[in-house]
């Protein structure tokens, strides 16, 4: 591999001595008789001068300049003396290989890292395929020749991890393409600090679960968001290329290092633990690799360059693929990153008239250096029009407090107790939080309607689900919350909020339930907390659409009130047994049904156990019955043996099942399912 390493070392020693005693490029080079270009070059790391030229240098600005880094190869970590053997990160097995996920896991990084507050975070994702001589170029500047035989007897063992290397390597050889995928941001803080310890980089490059958010609000608690990037390697492999915030040995521009996640394995009768980095030796640790500072040629060869000198990061994954395996073409992918993009920070990406956004995403897809489709930035209007146009009248002051009319947002408070700290006096700490609901129409293109969107922070999804026990013939609608600083208040409470929730969230950071944290870190009573939270948002968004409602609807006052009466007969004669109040359901690409559902449960102070019974309603006949391939339990329920257990005085459930296929009289596509709860048999 190509290394100018060393000239860059000794521009940097030769920039610094040039910075701390005042003394000009110009100055210089008239004291040693050569040109100013040729000390630009020296700086610029693109020559370096003879050992005669470096005495010279060092006499007249004293001290020693740095000395020459070992060349730029992979060193690979030596197997554990006590004979451990790991078959794979298990940070990396946390989350599926699938772009959806390592979209949403990246930018919340991103996201969290935003330097100038005044300006949003831009995030570009760049799917980039390689063929012929631009993947062969690619690979000899990887220095692939050193890493295939690591690669190739990883992929002998029977482990998950080295299946996957066994198919990436078959398709690298009988296809001869590769698939890049470059995550890049900008106005970032960039890999600060030194390559190990307590810094930034140390924590995404050689740490595992170690988060190290500088944002107090930030998204991410766990450490493991970073591990999508290699999970999303078909090789374990990615590229780091970070502009810094603050400079490190003097410099900010081109940090780079690569990292590769391998299996324990045996070459040549050597042992080796599996990860190995790409970069210089360290001559102050033997047989370990740091950082290196590279020039333009290098960023350029490995496909790393970037645009501007903005602080921020470039992550590019080797052998990218999508497990979901619902990406067929570049094509479909570039739609499910927007997709995705769209789904997740439409809020973060939604600005007001005096309020910049938080984010800016965009996506492109090349080949070969050609683009196949120009970038397309990501625009929150589109992707989710009527969510984005509640938040933005919220950010403007343009809601109302009730919906008399089309494209109206309705704003009401929803309370959250926080309560103390488990190490707290019991007459001390928790808070009162004042969350924002906000309700508008519908909007014609919304794929769903009458769901409530939930997040805190920089205003990432965390939770969407739909909202329960609505009036019936309630017209489409969408509901946002905003709660701790996603609110954009800085108040006790609203900082007391934010960690609260923060510690209610499972890794995948995607619902606010009960969690080792929370039980750990708070009193008895947190997880009653946040489900008197979560009942009272569902409450707050029936009194809007009830006041609209009300508001709207005519005929006499007898009428209504009768209308009103029989409804809440026929409820509380359903509802002496436990119903399903509402399901979704699709079919997969197996041709299996996938269901969610929410179950409505009476008041009773003793534990429920049902069946979930799912029949195909096909044209003729009975209703034949079809087994669950998959039951799991959701809110207030656990399976077992089959069966639904409800939780004792819950008021609401949810579980989930997959059909098994097999057992399916017709197709899916040719039936309706439908899905009922029976009393449990004695015999199950």
């Amino acid at each position: 591999m190509d290394n100018e390493v060393g000239a860059e070392g000794y521009g940097s020693w030769l920039e610094q001595r040039l910075r701390q005693q005042g003394i000009s490029t110009a100055e210089l080079a008239k004291r040693l008789d050569v040109t100013p270009a040729a000390v630009s070059a020296w700086i610029g790391g693109r020559s370096e001068p003879r050992d005669a030229m470096k005495r010279a240098v060092a006499n007249l600005l004293g001290g020693e300049p740095t000395p020459l880094a070992s060349p730029v190869s992979w060193y690979h970590r030596p197997a554990h003396a006590d004979g451990g053997r790991e078959f794979g990160n298990a940070a990396a097995f946390a989350f599926d290989a699938d772009v959806s996920v390592l979209a949403r896991e990246a930018t919340q990084n991103s996201l969290d890292e935003r330097l100038d507050s005044a300006r949003p975070v831009r995030v570009r994702y760049t799917l980039h395929e390689l063929t012929g001589d631009h993947l062969n170029f690619f690979l000899r500047d990887l220095g692939w020749d050193d890493l295939e035989p690591h690669y190739r007897v990883a992929a002998e063992q029977k482990q998950k991890v080295g299946r996957v290397l066994a198919e990436a390597l078959r398709e690298l050889r009988e296809i001869g393409s590769l698939l890049l995928l470059r995550v890049d941001d900008f106005n970032a803080t960039g890999l600060i600090g030194g390559d190990y310890g307590d810094s930034k980089f140390a924590a995404v490059v050689r740490d595992q679960l170690n988060s190290n958010k500088s944002s107090n609000q930030a998204g991410g608690s766990y450490g493991l968001g970073k591990a999508t990037l290699w999970a999303t390697s078909r090789f374990g492999l990615v590229l780091i290329n970070s502009t810094l915030s603050e400079p490190h040995e003097g410099r900010t521009e081109r940090r780079l290092v690569g990292r590769l996640e391998l299996p324990w394995h045996v070459l040549a009768e050597d042992e080796f633990a599996g990860p190995a980095w790409l970069g210089t030796g360290d001559p102050e640790r033997e047989g370990i690799a740091r950082s290196w500072w590279a020039d333009e040629a290098t960023a350029e060869a490995l496909h790393l360059e970037r645009d501007t000198s903005e602080p921020g990061t470039s992550f590019l994954i080797v052998g990218a693929h999508d497990a979901a395996g619902d990406t067929g073409n570049l094509q479909d992918m570039h739609r499910k990153l927007v997709s995705t993009l769209g789904q997740n920070f439409w809020a973060a990406m939604t600005s007001g008239r005096d309020r910049t956004p938080l984010l800016e995403a965009s996506v492109v897809t090349m080949r070969n250096g050609i683009f196949v489709t120009d970038e397309e930035r990501v625009d929150p209007h589109v992707e989710q029009p009527a969510c984005a146009r509640a938040l933005r009248a919220y950010l403007d002051g343009d809601t109302v407090d009730q919906l008399t009319a089309a494209h109206q947002v309705a704003l009401a408070h929803v309370t959250l107790r926080v309560p103390r700290l488990g190490t707290e006096p019991r007459t001390e700490g928790g808070a009162e939080h004042e969350a924002v609901l906000l309700v508008t129409p519908a909007d014609d293109k919304d794929e769903s309607s009458n769901r409530l969107v939930c997040m805190r922070g920089n205003r990432m999804t965390v939770m969407e689900r739909a909202v329960r026990d609505l009036p019936l013939g309630t017209d489409p609608f969408q509901a946002v919350l905003l709660a701790g600083r996603a609110t954009g208040r800085e108040t006790r409470a609203t900082g007391l909020a934010e960690a609260f929730l923060r510690a209610a969230e499972p890794p995948e950071h995607n619902d606010w339930n009960k969690t080792e944290e929370l039980a750990a870190t708070y009193a008895r009573g947190a997880l009653s907390r946040i489900t008197e939270f979560r009942r009272d948002m569902d409450a707050a968004v029936r009194g809007i659409i009830g006041r609209r409602k009300a508001k709207r609807d005519g005929g006499p006052d007898v009428l209504r009130d009768l209308l009103r009466l029989d409804v809440a007969n026929t409820s509380r004669r359903v509802n002496a047994h436990p119903s399903i109040r509402h399901v979704s359901a699709s079919v997969d690409d197996s041709g299996a049904w996938q269901v969610q559902a929410e179950v409505k449960l009476p008041a009773r102070e003793d534990a429920w156990t049902l069946e979930a019974v799912a029949k195909f309603d096909v044209r003729s006949g009975g209703r034949p019955r079809v087994p669950w391939a998959r039951l799991a339990a959701g809110e207030n329920c656990r399976v077992e043996n089959g069966l639904l257990m409800f939780s004792p005085g819950a008021r609401s459930a949810s579980f989930t099942g997959v059909t098994d296929v097999t057992a399916h009289p017709v197709n899916a596509a040719m039936a309706s399912l439908v899905v009922d709860l029976q009393k449990a048999r004695e015999s199950a």
